[in-house]
């Protein structure tokens, strides 16, 4: 039995959550996962998966050895960036996450960073902030951008890199037709803003439970006309139809380039967020995770940061 691809397999089930589709992400066949994860059980004595006709979760035991696989996984791929990086040239993969608000800050730090250093294999993710959360403390994720005011104190002690200082925006479509880019109009309150017809994320977002606290603040009490996961759909139903959203300044910045929008600064009340980079304290970081933490830190970034996010010039 290979123990390292068996911890693989493991890892992959509880990621995926459905033996076939995790079989497919290792490359391999279903039965050749069930027998690995079989193998498993068997080399430590214990029932690992809980089995029915369809994957049920792990059990007490399950659990203990999905940690102990993440832990050893992630030793590994240090291990082996230690081995394969030269000094100035860090090479291996880099899982990064985003709460969907913050996807595009994400993506322009993933080009970035392969921009400086080309040997990092950068891994591009969108997840809900408890997903952020709990991928830091699996060792599934080596760095997540999202709200760092969430940032627990548990067991596991997170680290923040701070970012950027999150202002709200209500975008709509411009009443002047034919711009080359997106207008920035003037501010508009919350409570005004809460009387038109809005595309918001769903309640399990934290950015929806900041938006709808923010109308709650201005006294009026929303029902969305569209709820979506994906901040791509916020954007697009704008261009598309009749109703409005509010994007944070980052997202705002995504979609400069459209010519039929406008955006307005929101106020009354004024609402701040502060967004971070987190990363677990404890752990020993990769070549490619202290390059990109030198990157984050880095005055070039940090002035990109800051023209295309937090409080936007128009």
């Amino acid at each position: 039995m290979n123990l390292l691809a068996s911890m693989r397999y493991l890892s992959a089930l509880h990621e995926h959550r459905h033996f076939g589709r995790a079989a497919q992400a290792c490359h391999i066949t279903q039965p050749a996962l069930s027998n690995a994860l079989r193998a498993l059980e068997a080399e430590f004595g214990v029932v690992i998966v809980k089995r029915g006709r369809t994957y049920s979760g792990l059990t007490h035991e399950g659990e203990a050895v999905l940690a102990a696989a993440h832990r050893m996984l992630h030793e590994n791929e240090v291990l082996q960036q230690l081995l394969k990086s030269e000094e100035d040239r860090p090479r291996g993969n880099l899982r990064m996450a985003a709460v969907p608000t913050a996807m595009p800050m994400l993506a322009r730090f993933a080009g970035r960073l392969r921009a400086r250093h080309p040997g990092i294999v950068p891994t591009v993710l969108s997840m809900s902030s408890l997903e952020l959360e709990t991928g830091l403390e699996n060792l599934s994720l080596d760095l997540a951008l999202g709200y760092t005011e969430r940032m627990r104190s548990g067991e596991v002690k997170l680290t923040a890199w701070p970012q950027s200082i999150e202002h709200y925006y209500l975008v709509r479509r411009s009443a002047s037709a034919g711009q080359p880019a997106l207008q920035f109009g003037a501010p508009i309150a919350w409570a005004e803003a809460g009387r038109l017809p809005l595309c918001l994320l769903t309640p399990e977002m934290h950015n929806r439970s900041i938006v709808d606290q923010a109308f709650a603040d201005a006294g009026v009490s929303v029902k969305p006309a569209i709820e979506t996961n994906s901040v791509l759909t916020l954007a697009l139903s704008v261009s598309a139809g009749d109703v409005c959203a509010v994007l944070p300044g980052g997202m705002v910045d995504a979609v400069r380039s459209h010519g039929e929008l406008e955006a307005l600064p929101l106020v009354a009340p004024e609402v701040r967020t502060p967004i971070g980079f987190m990363t677990q304290t404890a752990v020993r970081p990769s070549r490619a995770l202290d390059a990109a933490l030198a990157l984050v830190q880095s005055p070039a970034w940090q002035q990109e940061v800051a023209a295309h996010s937090g409080a936007l010039r128009g």
